[in-house]
């Protein structure tokens, strides 16, 4: 089956949630989601608190290995997520840079999101959907596990940071024939 790389860009509605295309439009919502005092920034690889979000945000959109969402629940902005380093080749695509809001986590909605970001890279005909994540980050790993990733290893000093950590990435997997179908 080929990649539908368009599929990858139409606006997903999964419930209560809306994802769409995150563009200049969005950043100053985005902006007022992420506050300076946010601890996660010393774990995410660049950090979006007011001082570095133009830098990050313009980097973002720049990356043309990127395909970010801007995240709605019960149609307010929670934060941003998406796909990168699609490898069409091999269908495989990743899932990251989920950022949401301090009022958003733990409500739940990290699962929904990544259910309908995942579905929908298994509709376009990607067969391995990839996770890579600071091992740091017990909360996102903790997340993943939740969805059924396997983790598959640790990849050592493999990203430098925006604080200039050097980290060891976590790489799971989900593969299209392990996900349910709705």
């Amino acid at each position: 089956m080929p990649i539908d790389h368009d599929l990858l860009l139409i606006p997903v509605d999964h419930g209560a949630l809306h994802l769409e295309q995150l563009d200049d439009r969005h950043r100053d919502a985005l902006r007022a989601l992420c506050p300076a005092d946010d601890p996660v920034w010393a774990i995410f690889p660049s950090s979006y608190a007011p001082d570095r979000f133009d830098a990050s945000f313009a980097a973002l959109r720049a990356d043309p290995g990127r395909r970010p969402f801007a995240l709605f629940a019960d149609g307010t902005m929670v934060g941003m997520s998406g796909y990168l380093n699609i490898d069409a080749a091999n269908h495989v695509i990743e899932i990251g840079g989920t950022y949401l809001t301090p009022a958003a986590r733990g409500t739940g909605l990290n699962r929904p999101i990544k259910d309908a970001l995942i579905g929908r890279a298994f509709a376009a005909g990607f067969n391995r959907v990839e996770f890579r994540i600071d091992v740091r980050n017990t909360r996102s790993i903790a997340a993943v596990e939740k969805l059924g990733a396997v983790r598959e290893g640790v990849l050592r000093k493999q990203r430098i940071t925006w604080t200039g950590h050097v980290r060891d990435t976590a790489v799971y997997a989900i593969l299209a024939d392990e996900w349910p179908r709705p």
